[in-house]
């Protein structure tokens, strides 16, 4: 392939992004503690040549799980070690709270992932919003956003200054010599800031990606400037294609503001596609999930999701504006809460069934035959609402397995996705140099910050 590509990673929701997948014919009951499944998922990923797994993760037991599995279980890095363990190509993407971690922390878990998976491995930045959260580390009320933000831009500049530590030639490991690394390549960081102070140098030798690639999802206006700050790979919550091209153009223009180079930073909104051999066998497929649910988790999951209360919605009625949490709210997502309020006044008319079809509570759902799914993805793609998307597949491992046999094969048929791998390294299937140290030397002799 030449010129630009569309980057695709596959977001593991243990049993599936449906929240009845683990009752459906093909789910998995206790796919959130089972390593073999994420292991199944990965390899399902790799043979369809996405660029990468991610996992979100939640420090708290969140929902009813009298009715169901919670959506994470088991810490992101046990799961992208057995993972990596298990592919040869496939990325990785795990989540970390910079409101809970120490910079050092942070670092030393992604230098030592990017070891063991040999270079295949990215940092999701997340600031942490539920109240439940903080409590379980003694947080009796979680800082404002604003402060959450620039402690997680603090650790970010934090940890990089870590991984940058060792210089690539610090390690010389040679036995007839007798020296295994050369100190005067190894650098304390002597950081001090507001939230952090962190002498350094990391314990460990520089990683196969120098630094892990920075993945972050920005949706209020302090989001979007850390994400156009820092990040390699954005997420976002989009449902209108006039809305994400204005998010795209807004984060590029940010990056630019930076001294950035826009094209080496990925917008990858969420997408969950539901795929049937036609239209009608997929929206059946979404019928036969939803009517496992019943109406009444149906509508209970939706008001939670937006904060509420139940008694005030009707399934099959429109859903009032006014009952979305006012705009910059300290501890929703905004993202999430201004993707709903685009699609509601752009239609309506929409019952809150409708809403829930088309994803209003999570992603954007498209539901069809492998070519309809394929036109949107490269309408987004084309009309640079996207440079690609995270996709929520309803059931794993089958609903992969359908995206990766019906519609991988239609994106590359149409040029828009690689037919194999151009790399091993994660910076690789994305595009993006491995960066130098900043602590090494330029040509001029002047450290490379």
């Amino acid at each position: 392939m030449t010129g630009r590509q569309l980057h695709l990673n596959v977001n593991i929701l243990a049993s599936g992004a449906h929240p009845a997948a683990w009752r459906s014919p093909g789910g998995h009951p206790t796919a959130v503690v089972d390593i073999g499944h994420y292991q199944r998922v990965a390899r399902e990923a790799e043979r369809g040549l996405l660029d990468a797994v991610f996992l979100s993760d939640g420090v708290l037991l969140r929902g009813n799980v009298a009715a169901g599995p919670p959506i994470t279980a088991l810490d992101p890095a046990v799961v992208v070690t057995a993972m990596a363990l298990a592919t040869d190509r496939i990325g990785f993407i795990a989540t970390v709270s910079t409101t809970f971690n120490s910079p050092y922390h942070i670092a030393r878990i992604f230098s030592s992932l990017d070891h063991a998976s040999a270079g295949r491995v990215a940092w999701n930045v997340v600031t942490t919003r539920d109240p439940g959260a903080g409590r379980n580390y003694g947080l009796a009320e979680l800082p404002p956003r604003a402060q959450r933000y620039a402690r997680a831009a603090e650790s970010i500049e934090a940890v990089t200054a870590l991984w940058d530590s060792w210089e690539d030639e610090a390690l010389v490991a040679d036995p007839a010599s007798g020296v295994w690394a050369r100190t005067d390549l190894i650098h304390r960081i002597d950081h001090i800031g507001p939230f952090h102070s962190v002498q350094g140098p990391l314990q460990i030798p520089r990683s196969p990606q120098g630094r892990p690639p920075l993945v972050q999802a920005g949706g209020s206006d302090t989001g979007r400037d850390l994400a156009a700050r820092y990040a390699d790979a954005v997420f976002s919550p989009q449902q209108l294609l006039a809305s994400a091209r204005t998010y795209y153009a807004d984060i590029k223009s940010r990056a630019r503001a930076y001294g950035r180079d826009p094209d080496t930073i990925s917008v990858l909104p969420g997408l969950n596609p539901v795929v049937g051999s036609t239209e009608d066998e997929a929206r059946r497929r979404q019928r036969e999930l939803n009517a496992l649910l019943g109406d009444d988790r149906l509508l209970a999951g939706f008001a939670a999701r937006f904060g509420i209360d139940p008694a005030e919605l009707d399934l099959d009625r429109p859903l009032p504006a006014h009952l979305l949490r006012p705009t910059g709210d300290t501890y929703g997502s905004q993202g999430f809460d201004d993707a709903a309020r685009d699609l509601i006044s752009a239609a309506g008319h929409l019952t809150v069934r409708d809403l829930i079809d088309r994803g209003i509570a999570a992603h954007r759902v498209v539901v069809g035959a492998p070519e309809q799914i394929a036109d949107d993805i490269e309408r987004w793609f084309l009309g640079r609402a996207a440079d690609g998307f995270n996709l929520q597949c309803d059931v794993y491992p089958g609903g992969l397995a359908d995206f990766v046999d019906h519609v991988v094969p239609e994106l590359q048929r149409r040029g828009l996705f690689r037919r194999e791998y151009a790399g091993t390294t994660l910076r690789d299937h994305y595009g993006l140099p491995r960066p130098r140290s900043r602590y090494a030397l330029t040509t001029t002799g002047e450290a490379n910050r």
